[in-house]
């Protein structure tokens, strides 16, 4: 014979068992449309900035390329001071402007070379502008008899 203590844990336990009451399952409901609109707010806001980090870190290494390129190919006096980044980069586009520098007191004709890279983003233009300082060395040449 079963106590009927036993007997009321018993149906409790089996009424339990049985699934989530209405209420509960309204609660629950209620708490995800509240939660879910956030939380997809941060996943756009997320991703967007990762948009934005990805193609100023790409934006970053074309011009420092470009600047390498024209200060090794000596194009920064006279050579073509805008251009694009070809098929594999055609968002981006690039422009130079060589000016002297404010600060030199050598008189040694120290050039500022300054490189801006720009490209559209959600319907504006983004930018990055990377400058460096160079000069043309004279080389004198001495000859001996």
């Amino acid at each position: 014979m079963i106590s009927p203590k036993a007997d009321k844990t018993r149906r409790h336990v089996v009424h339990r068992l049985r699934g989530f009451t209405l209420v509960e399952v309204l609660a629950t409901m209620m708490l995800i449309a509240i939660a879910l609109p956030a939380i997809m707010k941060g996943i756009t806001v997320a991703t967007s900035a990762g948009t934005v980090a990805r193609r100023r870190t790409e934006a970053i290494g074309l011009a420092e390329s470009k600047l390498n390129e024209i200060i090794v190919a000596v194009e920064w006096q006279g050579g073509q001071l805008a251009g694009d980044f070809g098929p594999d980069w055609p968002d981006y586009h690039w422009q130079a402007t060589v000016s002297n520098w404010p600060l030199d007191t050598t008189g040694a004709g120290i050039q500022q070379v300054d490189l801006q890279v720009t490209w559209p983003f959600r319907g504006q233009t983004d930018s990055y502008k990377l400058s460096t300082l160079t000069y043309l060395r004279t080389t004198s040449s001495t000859t001996g008899q």
